[in-house]
């Protein structure tokens, strides 16, 4: 039976603490199984499954690499503490809306060390690696000041090395035509099996407190394990053919639908700037294309989300605050974690 959940916002547990949001820890999570089934019993919280108002809650990318101070692509923002401050309201959102959060889907950034986004891909004639940060233009490939390190060739094309170096130029020369970012050497980052991929500690906590109180599987999203291709967007790699024309990569339509399923979906993660403005709008598209009205089905939890800042070095703030113009421009709702869900615009229970 679909039930009408209670729109009073819940308090937050006593186990939540704000001031480790920034830090790695082990969740204890036989002690939270047994506090989230007392926490539903107690409020009371009805099974995820019988909510009539069916709303999704998408985390981009709140992986260590991207939240915690001191990691390899620590989203600082403009205030320098970006990422844990999001991650802090996130958290204490995810508690006061247990109620009416039916499923948590975070993505997961995997990367591997040789990838096309990576320092080793890449060397020049005196045997130099590209700097991180360092962008690769169509030009650099061109000229051959950048060429594919043949030293990869084997683990990643079986030792076709012109087939390798062919699909870089064909790379470079797709995002130029599309418009996208240029291929920009990132810090290794997000290794899968390292300590960088992993959700960061009080988030993770929150989305297994949901899981058990409200019996609904946490539902994890991998991306970008392709080498060939960078893959900001969850919904699809940034290059999808070879210099064929053959597929090396596929839209994510399974996760598409399943979203597309969801009466409400909220959006939040890192970083503002790259991998959430891409997933969303790529969400966008999917959302237009199958009727105009499902865009204001999407909600955008402003204060939970940074760009990518690097002092001196790199801002993405603006064109961050223009993608999010656009998407409210589209009909996207732009909102606040400290707004009660219940006074958001075109949202029925």
């Amino acid at each position: 039976m679909m039930k009408t959940p209670t729109l009073t916002e819940l308090p937050i547990p006593q186990h939540f603490h704000g001031d480790r949001v920034g830090e790695v820890w082990r969740v204890p999570y036989q002690q939270r199984a047994s506090e989230a089934q007392a926490w539903a019993k107690y409020h009371p919280l009805a099974p995820a499954v019988t909510d009539k108002t069916r709303i999704c809650l998408m985390l981009v990318d709140v992986q260590n690499t991207f939240c915690i101070p001191g990691f390899e692509l620590f989203v600082g923002g403009t205030s320098g503490m970006g990422a844990v401050e999001d991650n802090r309201r996130l958290c204490e959102f995810i508690y006061r809306n247990l109620g009416v959060i039916t499923e948590i889907a975070p993505t997961m950034d995997t990367h591997t060390a040789s990838q096309i986004f990576h320092a080793v891909f890449w060397i020049d004639d005196g045997g130099h690696h590209p700097a991180p940060l360092q962008t690769i233009t169509l030009t650099d490939v061109q000229t051959g000041r950048w060429k594919v390190n043949p030293a990869i060739a084997h683990s990643l094309a079986a030792g076709n090395y012109m087939g390798l170096q062919q699909h870089a130029l064909h790379y470079v020369q797709t995002l130029d035509q599309v418009g996208k970012f240029p291929l920009t050497i990132w810090p290794y980052h997000s290794l899968l099996g390292g300590i960088g991929h992993a959700l960061v500690a009080a988030v993770e906590e929150a989305c297994f407190f949901h899981n058990m109180a409200r019996h609904s599987q946490t539902r994890f999203e991998i991306k970008g394990g392709n080498p060939l291709t960078e893959n900001y967007s969850v919904l699809q790699p940034e290059v999808l053919e070879s210099s064929q024309g053959h597929p090396i990569a596929q839209r994510n339509t399974r996760f598409i639908q399943r979203l597309l399923d969801f009466d409400v979906v909220i959006i939040a993660g890192q970083a503002k700037s790259h991998c959430v403005a891409w997933t969303i709008a790529d969400l966008l598209t999917e959302l237009q294309a199958q009727g105009s009205d499902l865009v204001k089905k999407v909600y955008l939890l402003e204060d939970c989300t940074s760009p990518v800042v690097v002092p001196g070095v790199v801002d993405f703030s603006e064109q961050a605050d223009q993608a999010f113009q656009r998407f409210a421009d589209a009909g996207m709702h732009i909102v606040k974690s400290t707004e009660a869900i219940a006074t958001w615009p075109d949202i029925k229970f």
